[in-house]
């Protein structure tokens, strides 16, 4: 996303306004579109900042899942349960990491059905700089403190479960 300036005005807040005006409460839909936006600006930024390493956020997550992996590979299925990703979105980013050599694919040792994932050398390498690259810019998410980050996490976690996304 282009940057672009700054609006004289929160045109979320104007919306939330009329809403008023117009339907009446506008907690729900100020929250919900301020999470859309902030969204929004976090993939711009982290995508922004992976994007000169060949990679997006979604291969990202995928390449750092294989890394926290004890055996150092995962079956494909328990990679889309953990990315809470469809199987096609899962063979598809493996497909992209496996194509830029930094994943290979690899029969299961019990299972004939069943496909393992794991990180290359030169899977890991890129995984250290885009780690440092994400975290370099914070994720993104500028503007607040730790006490401000961990109580976003918490409320967001609360939505999050409370959607049925993962058990207690």
């Amino acid at each position: 996303m282009a940057p672009r300036g700054s609006l004289p005005f929160d045109p979320i807040q104007r919306a939330a306004d009329l809403w008023e005006e117009r339907i009446g409460p506008s907690r729900t839909m100020a929250a919900v579109t301020s999470v859309m936006r902030v969204q929004q600006i976090l993939l711009s930024q982290v995508d922004g900042a992976l994007k000169p390493l060949g990679l997006t956020f979604a291969r990202y997550e995928a390449l750092v899942l294989l890394d926290f992996a004890r055996r150092g590979s995962l079956p494909m299925r328990v990679m889309g349960e953990r990315l809470q990703l469809h199987p096609t979105s899962v063979t598809n980013i493996v497909d992209r990491l496996q194509g830029d050599g930094l994943v290979r694919r690899l029969p299961h040792p019990t299972d004939r059905r069943a496909t393992l994932v794991e990180l290359t050398a030169e899977g890991r390498d890129r995984l250290a700089k885009a780690t440092g690259a994400v975290t370099a810019i914070d994720f993104g998410l500028t503007g607040l403190d730790e006490a401000g980050q961990e109580e976003l996490t918490a409320l967001l976690r609360t939505v999050r479960l409370s959607a049925g996304d993962f058990d207690r």
